[in-house]
């Protein structure tokens, strides 16, 4: 599909960069007029994204993690969020609610909040080599007076 605009960005796996890749989202997004609603929708499933990268993937270290954010013509949004890190080994139990790698303290519901805000989810991992997540939304044009 032919992308309209697209932004590609990297940075650290630092828990302070979650805010950053929620901002840059939608401030990305915005040009495609959004309600409040899909902003935030947009932002919560970029967070979980980036936070699976930082909790699973890079459990014990610093690593990189990409993300692509492209607008599609039809005023479809695709995020992509990439990792180097641990991948998956299953990724079908994997995104099934409340399954976790991360210890007692990490709900499970990563993959599921991100689907569920999302039109489109795709998760491709290689384990030792990462994970791919990608993600569309189409967002609905409002008529402008």
């Amino acid at each position: 599909m032919h992308s309209e605009n697209y932004i590609k960005l990297e940075f650290l796996s630092k828990s302070s960069n979650e805010a950053f890749a929620r901002s840059a989202a939608a401030a990305f997004a915005a040009q495609l007029d959004p309600t409040l609603e899909e902003l935030g929708d947009i932002k919560t499933a970029v967070s979980e994204a980036v936070t699976n990268c930082i909790v699973h993937a890079y459990p014990e270290e610093l690593g990189r993690i990409a993300m692509r954010l492209r607008i599609l013509e039809g005023g479809i949004l695709e995020i992509s969020v990439r990792d180097w890190g641990r991948g998956i080994e299953n990724v079908e139990q994997a995104m099934k609610p409340l399954f976790t790698t991360g210890g007692e303290e990490r709900s499970g519901m990563g993959f599921t909040i991100m689907g569920s805000f999302m039109d489109k989810l795709r998760v491709r991992s290689t384990p030792g080599k990462g994970t791919t997540v990608l993600m569309q939304r189409g967002l609905r044009q409002r008529r402008r007076l």
